[in-house]
């Protein structure tokens, strides 16, 4: 206890943290069971195309992950892409880059407390959602408050449960599917159809499903709080963690693509429980819920919490934001301030977007796709002159990520771009009014100078 007391003191994380560990942040972070939530929205965005959409995602974000691995590596920093950013740039990329995915980490946890309301209504409907909202926001807060081995306990149990869910819920399709519901077999239709071709459709399918994948860049916001510092175990999990998801979210969206056909949902949000009820009875949208609830809901939005709290404390640091945020809790070893913060941000969002989550499902994607940029960017800089340099991890893939990513944001609806916008200019007033705006401000790095064979 007392070297964590002591660390808490200095202002620096815990370490407690193995590469099991991290894998299994990652996981509770995109919830394995996303396919089931978010297949209202991919369907209708994509116009049926739900498991390409999903296989285009993955394949946007590899690009983006193989550059998350290779600067965690060269500098594992709690700010994640604020510090690659911060120190291959200047503090005015490494600002830039922190605030925009800030939207994202900010918007996520909004996005999931949203649909926790959603299940819970399904269940009371006499509660409205904005009460549902506040009693899930309450149970991460006291969750998470007790730092990051407790959360990373209950995520691991989580995982496991979202799993045999995810499994139980597609043999349950698969079987209807042989009965004749949908397609009446597993055909590539929710790949490709001509007759529900829409390239545009498609790409704006495929940046919700980004935002579904997200979670492995989560991870590289752990680094400072590995055992050991052995920060190599970041990248792999992070690459692990797509690795997983991408297999279980096409898989997913091939079974559910191909029994969607000809079915009719007027409320996107609802359509996995009214699917279920449709195949067994609304008792089994019940059961849903209720699982959902206690060992989704509640546990997918700690990792989350923890994110964008792990962000905070290192701008905060380094007085990019206001060093309150740096402050760390000296028993449980987390920074405490951050968390109170970021939660309180992400109430307010899910309360007034509670009743239009799938247009904030679209902006959560433009925070994590700037965000995304600047990690490519930081290792094109990184790596420019670098004696090491490796062609793909270093040129190629980061080039590639960064086409993919405008590709995608060019097809983002107006009002997602306009609230991108927005957030960027109140970003850029708040660097000119702070103090944290004069030039000579620096991005530390907490742990060790970056590696040179990387």
């Amino acid at each position: 206890m007392s070297s964590e007391l002591d660390s808490s003191e200095n202002g620096k994380l815990k370490r407690a943290l193995s590469y099991r560990d991290l894998v299994f942040y990652g996981l509770a972070y995109t919830a394995p069971i996303a396919p089931l939530t978010m297949a209202g929205f991919v369907w209708e965005e994509s116009r049926g195309l739900i498991a390409l959409a999903y296989l285009l995602g993955a394949l946007c974000v590899y690009f983006t992950a193989s550059s998350y691995a290779v600067m965690t590596r060269a500098m594992p920093n709690a700010g994640s892409v604020y510090g690659f950013a911060g120190r291959t740039m200047g503090p005015f990329a490494g600002f830039l880059a922190g605030w925009m995915i800030l939207l994202d980490y900010l918007l996520v946890p909004a996005f999931t407390y949203a649909l926790c309301a959603v299940s819970l209504e399904t269940l009371l409907p006499g509660v409205d959602r904005a009460s549902w909202v506040l009693v899930s926001v309450l149970a991460t807060f006291a969750v998470n408050w007790f730092g990051i081995s407790v959360t990373s306990r209950v995520s691991l149990w989580s995982v496991v449960l979202q799993l045999m869910l995810l499994a139980g819920v597609m043999v349950i399709c698969l079987l209807a599917l042989l009965k004749g519901q949908g397609s009446g077999a597993l055909t590539l239709a929710p790949f490709y159809s001509p007759r529900q071709w829409d390239g545009t459709a498609v790409l704006a399918a495929t940046s919700i499903c980004v935002m579904s994948y997200l979670g492995f860049d989560a991870v590289s916001t752990l680094a400072e709080e590995i055992k050991d510092g052995d920060t190599r175990v970041v990248g792999k999990a992070i690459l692990t963690n797509l690795a997983i998801t991408a297999c279980l979210f096409v898989l997913s969206g091939w079974v559910l693509g191909n029994l969607l056909i000809g079915f009719t949902e007027p409320d996107s949000a609802r359509l996995i429980y009214d699917l279920l009820a449709s195949m067994l009875g609304p008792q089994a949208a019940i059961a849903l819920a209720w699982f959902l609830v206690i060992v989704v809901g509640v546990p997918n939005v700690l990792p989350m919490q923890v994110g964008v709290a792990r962000v905070l404390f290192a701008m905060g640091r380094e007085n990019t934001l206001p060093a309150v945020l740096a402050k760390v809790h000296p028993r449980n070893g987390n920074p405490y301030v951050a968390m109170i913060v970021s939660t309180s941000v992400s109430l307010v969002i899910a309360l007034l977007m509670r009743d239009r989550i799938s247009e904030l499902a679209m902006f959560i994607s433009v925070g994590a796709l700037t965000g995304f940029m600047f990690v490519h960017l930081s290792v094109l800089v990184q790596f420019s002159r670098h004696a090491g340099r490796r062609w793909w991890a270093h040129v190629l893939a980061p080039v590639l990520g960064v086409g993919t990513i405008l590709t995608i944001m060019t097809h983002l609806g107006t009002m997602a771009l306009t609230v991108g916008g927005v957030w960027l200019l109140l970003g850029l007033l708040y660097r000119l009014l702070s103090r944290s705006g004069l030039p000579g401000a620096t991005i530390a790095n907490p742990t060790e100078p970056a590696q040179k064979n990387v």
